[in-house]
């Protein structure tokens, strides 16, 4: 029998990229994906959450999540189930989490907080940041920032305090299972990334921030070669979620990844459709 099949093809870097940044434009805008989040509220005491009904208040028997209450006229499903009455919502650190629809556009689901509290997140599939989102400007691919970098691992339980966008210059201690190391113009850098899923997050800033690319800073997703190298591919750099939501609230770049230098690669701004910033 005769092969068909077409032969397999390389894509260039400039093509990679080229794919990769199309799909960043596809996931921000998703139901969930970081435009549609519209809310996200603490629920320390007893209250309403903006834009939804219900009545909402703090679990007392210190399970995961939050008490909803609502009239079956609310229109409000939990795990699929239409609420009359009281239900409990679990959080995404539960085993099961819940997850809540209040319409065919708008979902909902509880996220833990700092303090033992939890915080119900709004997602809106049709938001005002949705219909006005035109792209994501980036810088052109340059392959001179693909750069190799050194990877040892540090001492397990190793952590370095992150601040957060909105947490009044608190820091939460993320654990950093190893120690990422360059060197660029004769100057050592010494870069702490967090557990994210299967890959380290990298939250970093440099001088393009608050010029040519969100103020606060951006992220890369790296993991370690087998070879005891990791490949930082700034082309790669992403804005954070809260560039594109104030709903979010972002990590920081600690000290040691802050750059003098302008990284002149990766995602710059979100754009309305006119071409103009988003926020």
């Amino acid at each position: 029998m005769t092969d068909t099949a077409a032969p397999a093809t390389t894509q260039t870097p400039e093509e990679q990229f080229a794919y990769f940044h199309s799909r960043r434009e596809l996931v921000v805008v998703q139901p969930q994906g970081s435009l549609a989040l519209t809310t996200t509220q603490v629920i320390d005491t007893p209250q309403t959450v903006w834009g939804v009904p219900g009545h909402w208040a703090p679990r007392t028997d210190g399970g995961s999540g939050v008490l909803l209450t609502a009239a079956a006229a609310d229109g409000i499903e939990v795990d699929g189930e239409p609420v009359d009455g009281t239900v409990e919502v679990r959080g995404k650190d539960d085993a099961e989490p819940s997850a809540i629809r209040f319409s065919d556009t708008v979902t909902g689901f509880v996220i833990s907080q700092e303090g033992g509290f939890y915080a119900v997140r709004i997602w809106d599939a049709q938001s005002e940041a949705i219909q006005e989102f035109g792209g994501i400007d980036a810088f052109d691919y340059d392959p001179s920032w693909v750069i190799t970098a050194d990877w040892s691992l540090n001492p397990e339980g190793t952590t370095v305090g992150f601040e957060h966008l909105k947490d009044d210059g608190k820091t939460r201690d993320e654990v950093v299972p190893g120690r990422i190391t360059f060197s660029r113009d004769g100057v050592d850098y010494d870069l702490a990334a967090f557990k994210s899923g299967r890959a380290l997050q990298l939250v970093f800033a440099d001088a393009t921030n608050g010029d040519s690319t969100y103020s606060v800073g951006r992220f890369l997703f790296v993991a370690p070669n087998a070879d005891g190298t990791i490949t930082l591919d700034f082309n790669r750099a992403v804005l954070p979620p809260c560039a594109f939501s104030y709903a979010f609230n972002c990590p920081l770049p600690p000290k040691q990844n802050r750059f003098p230098f302008a990284v002149e690669a990766g995602e710059k701004l979100p754009l309305k459709k006119d071409g103009t910033p988003l926020h």
